[in-house]
């Protein structure tokens, strides 16, 4: 899976050699300043907005009415003090409004994880409005998706820690090797031994690792001063300003992380409740700061903590739903060993974590002692309880599938690096999946066993913030049994939640025919099981996934959508998710040229180096022939910047319209399904992509980037 491959992929020719210059910090280059707009924050003078509007078709919506924008929040140096930040931070966003009442929809806050994945991947895989496809050779386009997020939501995409994606320190030239996924600076010409076509020369950030966070509460600072930038310069988004017409109560925001997400969400979302704090308590200026009402955190397949969820690896590997024996018996009772013994993994967190404690409590990472005890823990629980897994053979993402896995699609990847692209967003710099820099500056601090986020997630409960755990129950690399445990980790540490215990497992109607996974449910809180979902839940099962997203952000019941008092209202049903399933064929691969390490067999990377086969659309076939034009339906379907497809909706629902009943004759996808029983006979296991429902419509306002890399 492209997710958490800590890749560096180029753009064709003619963008790199528009985009080759070195620049400093200021002035901005014109393709970032062309028609955009650059404001000073209106709440922290520190703070620079660079935005502009993407030509209709960039990103199709189903509405040609929904606005975007897309930009740089920039912090300069020392903005972070206490914190050691001598660079810049040009944090680069994503905004989509809501299908329906944008000026009183909830706002949701999507970040990847990684550490050092963009969350163009949340953007164009998972949960954005529109989706990337092939409609002609060498053009692409976007297609609206019917379950995209801003169907019931505003909605921001963030690329971060800085250098993330198409976030930046600085712009400097350089060259990228796509066979071996390296960036060497200055640029130069191809070695003899590879054809030039996967050897280029483009713009990047410094890839510089003392120009980032190295840990996630640094994360969380920059976050917290991003936002403060964006909802400064868009205050028309901030619910905490904001009116509400479309449900009870008061809108709020709604922070949605995956995989290292678990670790981002719920330090990120302390911080801003703590900065919440400080405000009323007057240790922040209220004319300079903004509050940040968090509503819901939504953790989709988060690797929370390791101190929870390690053993469960091999567990999961010999004993899963789909009946895969990837570890053996005796393996798994090994690894099993290996996590409770003498200085294995278990007691090399806890070292780790009471280093921490004595010593860099704030998390700064900078003692180098505390530094090197975490690190030994994550490389011990890497090497000696996840790692044997991959003797298997199969995906860390998928178990039932062999690697390299084709899913999802690297379509988006060619697309984001065209010029004709570049210039729509305003960037100058060649897009990253993922960058290697950031996350070899968070091993290096041994950041993910740090800990502490169970605590944060009662802390957040007590609050009283929603807590919703997502977990597809095909992922190994942060598997649905560890998630489950991380919520009776929580429930243990937040005594008004013990009632979750003994709260049964209720199916998630997500339509007419069809049950998506079962959740339990007290509360605030929330643990989901998604059938036949992978790492990127939104990519494998759309619909369930944007069904749980908004049955989160409305505070309603999961299992069914209902209205129901939060206070008092428990699941009912099994004491336990036992649902096994029959694991569909491994997939053949597909070779992307911008995601070689996870996408190509080691005979493709060959043909790749030697020159042989043809590159067609960014993919890698034996002769060109292979290839096979989309149908014609596709570009009607398609849009590209400054152009809308014929077949885009050109209605949308009007303010005054909270019926959510488009005034047209067409069937236009919004709302969100809301059942009153599970229906007999119902659909499980099944993807739900395709199944026609009969929607009630009502208007609503990876795990680790290259594994070894990650464990040190």
């Amino acid at each position: 899976m492209p997710l958490h491959t800590a890749l560096f992929f180029s753009v064709l020719i003619n963008t790199l050699l528009r985009c080759a210059y070195v620049v400093g910090q200021y002035p901005w280059p014109s393709s970032l300043t062309n028609n955009a707009t650059i404001l000073q924050s209106p709440v922290d003078g520190d703070i620079t907005i660079h935005f502009k509007t993407p030509p209709v078709g960039t990103c199709t919506t189903i509405f040609p009415t929904q606005k975007q924008y897309t930009g740089y929040v920039s912090l300069p140096p020392h903005k972070l003090a206490p914190i050691q930040q001598n660079y810049y931070i040009n944090t680069f966003f994503w905004f989509i409004e809501a299908r329906n009442n944008a000026s009183s929809a909830p706002l949701t806050i999507f970040i990847n994880g990684g550490p050092g994945s963009s969350s163009m991947v949340g953007m164009f895989q998972e949960a954005g409005p529109c989706e990337v496809v092939e409609f002609a050779e060498g053009k692409f386009g976007t297609q609206a998706r019917d379950w995209g997020w801003d169907r019931s939501s505003n909605i921001i995409f963030i690329d971060q820690p800085n250098q993330a994606g198409f976030s930046f320190d600085r712009l400097v030239n350089g060259s990228l090797d796509l066979a071996s996924s390296s960036v060497t600076f200055p640029p130069s010409g191809a070695p003899a031994s590879q054809p030039g076509y996967i050897y280029l020369n483009g713009t990047f950030s410094s890839n510089d690792g003392t120009a980032t966070a190295n840990t996630t509460e640094i994360a969380a600072r920059t976050m917290w001063h991003m936002l403060q930038g964006f909802l400064g310069a868009f205050p028309q988004y901030n619910p905490a300003v904001t009116s509400n017409t479309t449900q009870s109560g008061p809108v709020g925001v709604n922070l949605f992380t995956e995989s290292y997400g678990g670790k981002y969400g719920p330090l990120f979302a302390a911080h801003f409740e703590s900065q919440n704090a400080l405000r009323q308590a007057g240790k922040l200026p209220k004319n300079k700061t903004l509050e940040i009402r968090l509503a819901s955190l939504g953790i989709m397949q988060g690797c929370v903590d390791d101190l929870v969820q390690a053993k469960y690896y091999p567990i999961f590997a010999n004993n899963n739903p789909y009946g895969i024996k990837a570890l053996s018996l005796v393996d798994q009772q090994n690894a099993a060993s290996s996590y409770l013994g003498a200085e294995g993994c278990q007691q090399q967190i806890q070292a780790c974590r009471s280093a921490v404690y004595a010593k860099d409590s704030a998390n700064e990472g900078d003692v180098a002692s505390v530094n090197q005890v975490c690190k030994d823990a994550q490389i011990t629980c890497y090497e000696t309880v996840v790692g044997p897994y991959m003797s298997s053979g199969r995906s860390v993402y998928d178990i039932t599938q062999m690697n390299p896995s084709p899913f999802p699609p690297s379509t988006y990847l060619e697309y984001l690096n065209t010029a004709e692209v570049q210039t729509a967003i305003g960037v100058a710099i060649n897009y990253t999946e993922s960058n290697i820099a950031i996350s070899k500056a968070f091993s290096q601090t041994g950041d993910y066993e740090r800990g502490n986020q169970v605590s944060q997630l009662a802390y957040l409960l007590a609050l009283g913030v929603r807590v919703a755990l997502v977990y597809g129950d095909r992922d190994y690399i942060c598997n649905w049994l560890g998630g489950e445990a991380v919520s009776f980790a929580i429930a243990g540490q937040s005594p008004a939640y013990a009632p979750f215990y003994s709260a049964g497992y209720a199916d998630i109607v997500v339509n007419s025919s069809y049950v998506g996974g079962v959740v339990r449910q007290y509360g605030n809180l929330s643990f989901s099981r998604i059938y036949d979902a992978g790492h990127l839940i939104p990519a494998y099962q759309p619909e369930t996934a944007f069904t749980v997203f908004t049955r989160i952000i409305m505070g309603t019941d999961m299992s069914l959508g209902e209205s129901v008092d939060l206070s008092t209202y428990t699941s009912n049903g099994t004491a336990n998710a036992t649902y096994t399933n029959k694991a569909p064929d491994s997939a053949e691969p597909t070779c992307w040229i911008r995601n070689v390490n996870s996408t190509c067999t080691d005979d493709q990377r060959n043909m790749l180096l030697k020159g042989d086969g043809a590159i067609i659309n960014g993919i890698l076939y034996d002769k060109p022939s292979d290839w096979h034009a989309p149908a014609s339906s596709v570009s009607v379907e398609a849009g590209y910047p400054g152009t809308i497809p014929p077949a885009m909706t050109a209605t949308s629902l009007p303010a005054d319209n909270p019926s959510g009943a488009a005034r047209t004759t067409q069937v236009v996808p919004t709302g969100v399904y809301v059942a009153t029983s599970t229906p007999s006979p119902s659909h499980k296991g099944l993807s739900s992509k395709g199944i026609v429902a009969d929607l009630t419509v009502v208007v609503s306002s990876c795990a680790l980037v290259l594994i070894q890399a990650l464990y040190g």
